[in-house]
């Protein structure tokens, strides 16, 4: 059937409906990937910037999960990178202070303090994909399925991501033990 000129032209995705309904994928996406929470407003604020100039070429043979999805993997990827850059260290996280609480003492909160810092240590230490494959599954319990869709990758590549990241986790979380201990003799 034929369009008349009368007719307005089809229209793409509409970039506020896009940001409304995948806001929270986009903000929990660079989570995953290791930003840390003061900067995750920014970096969500920078794939939507990227996504308004790349709408016009989102062709829509992907979900929009996935799409966005690979706009996070890089944004994340060059944050990381620029990590070591950055003039300013954090101190220590004024939402991380552990108040007094029924029945943990001093000790218990400070080893979980500590167990938090380590497994930060090794979830750093793997790469984005594997990093957030990782955390998908182990984490938030998504299934393997589930990830393959939002991360636009067949389900072999997950199971395979996943099998490599858990490899990855366990001689990293052990390294990082090693080097606790040693640290306090």
């Amino acid at each position: 059937m034929r369009r008349s000129s009368s007719q307005a032209p089809e229209r793409g995705p509409d970039l506020s409906a896009i940001y409304g309904e995948r806001a929270e994928f986009v903000w929990l996406t660079l989570q995953r990937l290791g930003v840390r929470d003061a900067d995750l407003e920014d970096l969500a604020h920078d794939v939507f910037l990227i996504a308004h100039r790349k709408l016009g070429s989102y062709d829509g043979t992907s979900r929009v999960t996935t799409w966005l999805f690979g706009i996070c993997l890089r944004v994340a990827a060059n944050y990381r990178r620029r990590a070591h850059v950055r003039l300013e260290r954090p101190m220590g996280r004024a939402d991380s202070y552990e108040g007094p609480s029924e029945g943990k003492g001093p000790e218990e909160l400070l080893g979980l303090r500590e167990a938090r810092a380590r497994l930060a240590a090794v979830l750093d230490a793997l790469s984005l994909t594997k990093r957030a494959v990782f955390v998908m599954f182990e984490v938030e319990g998504l299934s393997c399925a589930e990830i393959a869709a939002q991360m636009g990758v067949p389900l072999g590549t997950v199971y395979s991501r996943l099998h490599a990241a858990r490899q990855a986790f366990t001689e990293a979380f052990a390294a990082e033990g090693a080097k606790t201990k040693r640290g306090r003799r």
